[in-house]
């Protein structure tokens, strides 16, 4: 599944804050290449991270290393760049990051990549929460993956455009119009039912973001846990795929090119009131409303409440490809970057909730930062550790992220254009899924 294009607000916020927060972070040790030499270590990341600001520390820590990296817009992208380099046996970096939803690709070419045994994971892994390890270790027990981030889901809102339309604004208030802990997606289609009718405004950007977050809390979304394909029959799937149908029919999505939002205008001009946020998401949005002209008084905020429950979009992890000239300096950098001080800097760069446990209580992520003062001086880091209660790490197929963009994406654009209802676009995506997806 996709994750963020970069944005100038999650770039502005990987500055100097996250470089002094990791003046005392320890290093793994070491300086240049083992035998000596002066070396490059590449990396490969995608999205809003929050890594840009560790890479110097790094190399102040490691005399002799330098490190050369590149940042791919989105995951899907990132996906296609790391498949065409995989099959060509050439060009992969030292480091690559691995997107949640193709991480079973992966998985199929475990042996393609270090196990990271060999330079002490086995010590390290009771760093991250236990499901995370778990993902990134093969049927063979080899580890090839440092957890970065997870993504907790909160919701985002506009409180100047919820009072306006005379609906609670307050943060307590708002998790309470949704159902608190009962909060559902049937709640949620409901409010914003209210929402339309009261402003003739639609209350979510575009739907593909809301479909994403429906699936990914089901206790298993397109795979079954076994990896079978479970899709077509699904009652679930059709079910909330009613919901969101029904939403677009009633005006509820703003039909919203995905990753794009007019330069940022949409998220500054009342085009929508509602945003389904990983705590990832967050610089996402705070960029995207600064590149529309808009503020921190432009009102966003952030509840502590999902439609739903429990659901997590999204978390990566960094890898070593057996084609690293540099496997032990790889893994230094990979430990390096998924450390508990590494994980509070991404988090205030970028709002990525940690996987690291000793991350996620410190008072870098629970208190103040730049993006606890825009949405609102909201509690993000308490939040999202609250929205993390619960999360189970669902299956994600080899395929996933095809069936997600690919055979769910253009029936979602039908569903938000209004080219077809509901029961059309469901089977149009079926089709889609016989011609894209080996049965």
């Amino acid at each position: 599944m996709k994750l963020s294009r970069r944005t100038r607000g999650a770039v502005a916020l990987a500055g100097a804050a996250s470089i002094a927060l990791l003046a005392t972070a320890c290093s793994t040790g070491g300086d240049q290449g083992s035998d000596g030499e002066d070396i490059t270590l590449t990396i490969t990341t995608f999205g809003t991270q929050g890594l840009d600001g560790l890479y110097e520390q790094f190399e102040a820590d490691h005399p002799g290393v330098t490190i050369e990296a590149t940042n791919i817009d989105t995951g899907g992208n990132a996906l296609t760049d790391w498949q065409t380099k995989q099959a060509a046996g050439a060009g992969l970096p030292d480091v690559q990051a691995v997107e949640e939803g193709w991480l079973s690709k992966v998985m199929q070419v475990s042996d393609s990549f270090t196990d990271l045994r060999d330079y002490g994971a086995e010590d390290l892994s009771d760093q991250w929460v236990d499901w995370k390890v778990k993902q990134a270790t093969d049927a063979d027990g080899r580890i090839i993956g440092y957890g970065t981030d997870i993504g907790p889901e909160g919701l985002c809102y506009n409180g100047a455009l919820f009072e306006a339309a005379g609906l609670p604004s307050d943060r307590e208030g708002v998790a309470a119009l949704f159902g608190g802990e009962d909060a559902s997606w049937e709640k949620f289609f409901e409010v914003g039912k209210a929402y339309h009718d009261k402003t003739g405004k639609a209350f979510y950007d575009q739907s593909g973001f809301v479909w994403n977050s429906m699936v990914n809390q089901l206790p298993e979304g397109y795979y079954t846990a076994d990896g079978e394909l479970n899709v077509e029959g699904n009652e679930e799937l059709e079910a909330r795929w009613a919901l969101l149908a029904q939403g677009a029919a009633d005006g509820l999505s703003s039909a919203q090119t995905q990753w794009d939002w007019g330069g940022g205008k949409a998220f500054t001009d009342g085009s929508f009131a509602t945003f389904v946020c990983p705590g990832w998401m967050l610089g996402v949005v705070k960029g995207q409303v600064e590149a529309g002209g808009g503020d921190a008084t432009t009102g966003w905020d952030f509840a502590d409440v999902f439609p739903g429950g429990a659901a997590n979009w999204g978390g990566a992890f960094l890898t070593v490809p057996t084609t690293s000239k540099h496997p032990k300096e790889a893994a230094e950098l990979a430990e390096f970057l998924t450390s508990a001080q590494s994980q509070v800097a991404s988090f205030q760069a970028a709002g990525a909730f940690p996987s690291n446990l000793e991350a996620q209580t410190d008072s870098g992520v629970t208190g103040e930062s730049e993006l606890t003062a825009f949405f609102n001086d909201a509690p993000i880091g308490e939040i999202l550790g609250s929205r993390a209660v619960g999360v189970v790490a669902q299956y994600k197929g080899p395929d996933d992220s095809v069936i997600q963009e690919q055979v769910f994406g253009p029936s979602i654009q039908e569903l938000d254009s209004g080219k077809a209802d509901g029961p059309t676009a469901w089977q149009h995506a079926l089709d889609l899924l016989d011609e894209l997806v080996e049965q």
